[in-house]
């Protein structure tokens, strides 16, 4: 990969502008190359010379001593009209996460099922996810009061940035995301003795259960991680 190449990457993948230092730090952490730093920076400057032309959309724009990729003023109503056309993020209670993370790694399965893997009776959270068009009816199993059989969606994908459900994580990696996401959304650190404020059930108590009868309390649906 060219050194170029290797700048482009940085500073599209960052959040936060990447100043030069942190460039060539991360491309030759042991400082092997002596003018590596005069590399940079002039494969930076070809850089964004390139991206200042009429071709791009996007420019390398220098802020707060660093540098990041940004749309150009004459694009803005453009990309404002798509940024409108996007559908908001999904927002979900943990239960009904843990109920959508059991449908996609067993599905088809049905409510009783889910129920027996969680732990605690998942029928009020099937027509949440019914409702936000995550999950679909997938017949009805052939046994003993033929209960419905449930899956996942093209939709599901779509918000998840799945390609298929191949693609998701280890179940054990997706609690754990799952627990992050929902710890740090609902119960900061310092909450501490706040907990029973919070939403937090007794030492002892279920989790599960005082999150299902509470609907305020979300973490944001994202793709189980990228």
């Amino acid at each position: 990969m060219s050194l170029k190449a290797k700048i482009e990457a940085l500073i599209y993948a960052a959040e936060n502008p990447v100043t030069l230092d942190q460039m060539v730090q991360l491309i030759s952490p042991s400082d092997e190359e002596t003018d590596l730093r005069a590399q940079v920076r002039t494969a930076l400057e070809e850089l964004v010379g390139e991206y200042a032309c009429a071709d791009h959309g996007i420019e390398i724009r220098q802020v707060a001593g660093g540098y990041r990729m940004a749309t150009k003023p004459e694009q803005h109503d453009v990309v404002r009209a798509f940024a409108k056309s996007l559908k908001p993020p999904i927002r979900l209670s943990l239960p009904a996460l843990e109920t959508l993370a059991v449908i996609a790694y067993k599905q088809p399965v049905t409510v009783p099922e889910i129920s027996e893997i969680r732990g605690v009776d998942s029928s009020g959270v099937i027509a949440t996810l019914l409702d936000r068009k995550l999950i679909t009816t997938a017949g009805r199993k052939a046994v003993v009061g033929r209960p419905i059989l449930y899956k996942t969606t093209k939709e599901f994908l779509l918000r998840f940035g799945l390609k298929d459900v191949t693609e998701l994580p280890s179940m054990e990696e997706f609690e754990k995301l799952v627990a992050e996401s929902f710890q740090s959304d609902l119960y900061p650190a310092e909450a501490g003795s706040d907990a029973s404020a919070a939403g937090v059930p007794p030492q002892g108590g279920s989790p599960e259960a005082a999150s299902e009868t509470t609907e305020d309390e979300h973490v944001e649906a994202g793709r189980p991680h990228d």
